[in-house]
């Protein structure tokens, strides 16, 4: 049976229903679609790693209303750690900023695969924030997709994706960001982005020395294949002017190409006609599953300027070309 889409009032309410009784309900964020249970069930949070087919090895965010509920999942290892913490918050709370800390014990295992830290945020879409204040208990919600697929930024993205897995989705519309929060851990006073999201390294300089890992670490999103269409993904190393794809091609572009650059192509999604990242951030997802559902056969995509969110873009970009062949000028 197809999973409901609801609306509205008795959305929520239906919502939060739903959760008390320990099921998983597909909500929105500002981000993309997150796919909830309560974060304090454990039967719950296996309702959403069976839903996702999502390997019990990577860890979920947990989400909460404000930041008065922070210590219901953390547990601060020193008076500077809340206090940078607190200063965070104040700027960048509620939004896509996920803070990866110290997590209390009262936490299940599975939400955290088993790691002594928690990764947590508080949202900023009031529909998710009214059914956390509902049921009252922080709500654990990775995307709302099947694991490694395109993230779901629309409530029928959703609805393809987990339709038969779930039993509800609440439309919140399409979401604002369009890409999965900036994870940040805090080390010593120091910030490390473990991913890039749309709160850049440039707004968190002024908190602590910014920098990003070497390697793989163990945070949601994290693994080096995601967020991939079905079809082969290739991102375009050459000059576009000069490439040639193969036959019944799809083209990710940044902006509007030339008519001679579209001919080539037998369909064209354009991420910002002007070339501003953050519509190019907002439609990147929607775009891609577009393209994925096409008639196309093979998806290119042209390299963005990997500078602001434009790294964030590139970072999904990337992994959703994991395992498809790179091009190079020579094809």
């Amino acid at each position: 049976m197809s999973a409901r889409i609801v609306h509205g009032v008795e959305g929520i309410r239906d919502s939060v229903e739903l959760l008390r009784q320990g099921g998983v309900v597909g909500l929105p964020t500002e981000t993309v679609y997150g796919l909830a249970g309560n974060a304090f069930d454990p039967m719950a949070i296996a309702r959403i790693f069976e839903a996702k087919g999502r390997p019990i090895s990577d860890p979920l965010i947990v989400h909460i209303p404000e930041v008065g509920w922070l210590e219901r999942v953390v547990h601060f290892s020193s008076e500077e750690q809340r206090d940078l913490v607190e200063r965070l918050a104040a700027n960048f709370w509620p939004g896509p900023l996920t803070l990866l800390l110290p997590r209390r014990p009262e936490l299940p295992d599975l939400v955290t695969a088993g790691s002594e830290f928690v990764a947590v945020r508080v949202t900023a879409h009031p529909l998710f924030q009214e059914v956390l204040r509902g049921i009252g208990s922080p709500l654990a919600a990775p995307s709302a997709n099947r694991f490694g697929r395109i993230s779901p930024t629309s409530a029928m993205d959703v609805q393809l994706e987990l339709s038969e897995s779930i039993d509800l989705i609440l439309d919140g519309g399409c979401c604002e960001h369009g890409l999965e929060s900036t994870i940040v851990a805090l080390r010593e006073g120091k910030l490390e982005i473990l991913r890039p999201g749309p709160i850049t390294s440039d707004q968190l300089t002024e908190y602590g020395h910014v920098f990003t890992p070497n390697g793989i670490v163990n945070t949601p999103g994290s693994l080096p294949g995601h967020y991939a269409p079905k079809k082969g993904l290739h991102i375009i190393e050459s000059d576009i002017h000069g490439f040639l794809p193969r036959a019944n091609s799809g083209y990710l572009a940044f902006t509007t190409p030339s008519p001679e650059i579209r001919e080539r192509f037998s369909q064209v999604e354009v991420l910002s006609p002007l070339g501003d990242l953050r519509e190019a951030a907002a439609n990147f997802y929607g775009a891609l599953r577009r393209l994925d559902n096409s008639k196309a056969d093979i998806i290119y995509a042209v390299r963005l300027p990997e500078e602001g969110i434009g790294l964030a873009i590139m970072d999904r970009l990337k992994r959703a070309s994991y395992g498809s062949q790179h091009l190079s000028q020579s094809h």
